[in-house]
């Protein structure tokens, strides 16, 4: 046997083998998605996504208080407003008094050192459950979409968000959010993460049981990505970077990993998101539930699968569970 035949002796040992990843996970490339409701001292439970909940603002200190000191570092908001009176333009988004802008002072006050990212979107907030402004005939009317979309974000920054992550996928609004922070006094305080590939996909279907944000009428497939749509990608991808966008984020993750690995390439740098999203992270708890593997050893190898795409920030409703898994 030829000497470059033999690998095997480079992986022998648990340590060695952890020295074959150019990176490793870490609880700061960890962010955990939360539903912020509209009643202050809900806790419900989401029967789709397995040990996940809506929460309440006057809930968030017993929720987050001891994922905070077992070392998490981020979060990002989705407000699920269930009493409110929703309307074309979403006009609940950014309530002074709705949930997430209340959870965001909440969160800023009891954790100065967490990082608070705020979803933007118009989809939980609307009538129709569309991520956009409508025109007569229901179809997508960009102009005072995006308008309406870079207000939300100005709001959440202006809240004290310290990141708004913008996913309605119209086009050109990250130049507009870009240019609504910075005339606001707000370009160098609060980051701008796009979800610049957000695909369609039937593994939203527990989020928008969560968030109570289906449509309520058609699809979104007019705005987001095709899933064969790789140039399409390549192309959202570049041009969300010419717009001023701080973080890049391919959504989802696993059925996408090529779109990851695209991006590493095309922003090499930006720092990199993906979002390994509700249908996701339901599969990983059923088929372990059914016996079909472990947990833990699937959730890693699915979560390392995105760092070795060129993941360096991974959006997942596993969080918690890592936060114990990485100090084991």
């Amino acid at each position: 046997m030829d000497i470059s035949s033999i690998l095997q002796g480079g992986y022998q040992h648990p340590l060695s083998r952890s020295w074959q990843a150019k990176r490793n996970i870490t609880k700061s490339m960890l962010m955990y998605p939360i539903f912020i409701t509209d009643d202050p001292n809900a806790h419900v439970e989401i029967p789709s996504l397995p040990g996940q909940a809506r929460w309440g603002v006057n809930k968030l200190e017993e929720f987050i208080g001891p994922l905070v000191k077992k070392g998490l570092k981020s979060v990002i908001l989705f407000g699920v407003p269930l009493t409110c009176e929703k309307d074309g333009s979403g006009t609940p988004a950014d309530d002074p008094n709705g949930p997430v802008i209340l959870a965001i002072k909440r969160l800023r006050a009891l954790y100065p050192e967490l990082y608070i990212a705020c979803d933007v979107c118009l989809c939980e907030y609307t009538s129709h459950g569309h991520c956009g402004v409508l025109n007569d005939d229901n179809t997508i009317n960009i102009e005072p979409s995006v308008a309406r979309i870079a207000q939300v974000a100005l709001s959440y920054a202006q809240a004290g968000a310290h990141c708004v992550a913008p996913s309605d996928m119209m086009d050109g609004r990250i130049k507009a959010i870009k240019r609504a922070l910075i005339d606001n006094g707000l370009g160098n305080k609060c980051t701008l993460m796009s979800y610049s590939a957000k695909f369609a996909s039937a593994l939203y279907g527990p989020f928008r049981d969560a968030a109570g944000s289906a449509p309520s009428f058609g699809n979104r497939k007019c705005y987001q990505l095709p899933p064969a749509a790789k140039g399409l990608a390549r192309r959202a991808i570049q041009r969300d970077v010419v717009e001023g966008a701080d973080i890049i984020m391919v959504k989802p993750a696993l059925p996408y990993l090529d779109i990851i690995q695209d991006a590493a390439v095309l922003a090499p740098d930006h720092p990199l998101a993906c979002y390994q999203v509700s249908g996701e992270y339901a599969m990983v708890v059923a088929g372990a539930r059914a016996g079909v593997y472990d947990l833990r050893t699937m959730a890693f190898e699915t979560v390392e699968s995105m760092v070795r795409a060129g993941c360096t920030l991974i959006l997942t409703y596993f969080t918690p569970q890592f936060l114990d898994w990485l100090d084991e």
